[in-house]
């Protein structure tokens, strides 16, 4: 059963996008329905392809942005500038499409459901997307710190906004505005240092487990940053992604 289970997530299986909700000016929420798709595990990926008339085909990774869940899934994609993917997905298609998806993907960078401890979850731009699917799946205290240039720049803005008006304490959401702040916002653009880190980290002696994501020199000061304010770097979990063509 494990070797078939395995073989499935290896193979292309057809996707329709069934609907497409904007999250910024050059990024997108595309939910795909799957025949068979059985879910993911908070913070998996799926690799997305498309293929051209001339039988050209092209495919890059996407990370799972939605709680897990059966038949149906979401992807977040931020356009890359002369890339050959994520324009397509961003700017021309539409409900209706049918693409190829391999998946899910990936068993380090995940937050399993067994897992008790808190989760202290830290993402820069579109980096965001694999920590959402955490977001919404959470049955644990969670926290989630969030650094974007710009409020405009910001993915899952209202989907945010509601996990931490909740009101259960179960997600606590901060943003980080690296060049502009919201009218009003107490804090002055910067770049995310330990002091924003600690103020919102669990004590020292807690048993947490923190997920980064983002670019890859963001990614590395972070967990410095982690490191320095007393995480364990073996509850560390990091993804990175960095210039792959989109």
């Amino acid at each position: 059963m494990a070797r078939t289970a395995a073989l499935g997530r290896l193979t292309w299986q057809p996707a329709t996008i069934a609907t497409i909700r904007a999250e910024a000016a050059t990024a997108r929420t595309l939910v795909l329905e799957v025949d068979g798709w059985t879910g993911h595990v908070p913070g998996q990926h799926v690799d997305v392809r498309l293929t051209a008339p001339d039988g050209y085909t092209a495919y890059r990774s996407y990370s799972i942005s939605s709680a897990p869940g059966p038949d149906r899934l979401e992807v977040t994609v931020q356009a890359v500038a002369d890339g050959e993917v994520s324009p397509y997905l961003v700017d021309v298609a539409e409900p209706g499409d049918q693409l190829e998806i391999r998946g899910p993907l990936g068993g380090w960078f995940v937050r399993r459901p067994a897992d008790p401890r808190p989760a202290f979850l830290i993402g820069g731009g579109s980096g965001v997307a694999p920590l959402m699917s955490m977001v919404r799946a959470a049955t644990n205290p969670t926290r989630l710190v969030y650094s974007t240039r710009s409020p405009s720049d910001a993915l899952f803005t209202a989907d945010l906004a509601t996990a931490r008006a909740a009101g259960d304490g179960r997600v606590a959401v901060t943003h980080v505005y690296t060049r502009v702040a919201p009218p009003g916002w107490p804090d002055p653009p910067r770049r995310l240092d330990a002091d924003a880190l600690a103020r919102v980290a669990w004590t020292r002696d807690a048993d947490v487990v923190a997920f980064v994501c983002g670019p890859t020199g963001f990614v590395e000061t972070v967990t410095d940053l982690l490191i320095d304010i007393g995480h364990d770097p073996a509850n560390i979990r990091t993804e990175r992604f960095g210039p792959t063509g989109g």
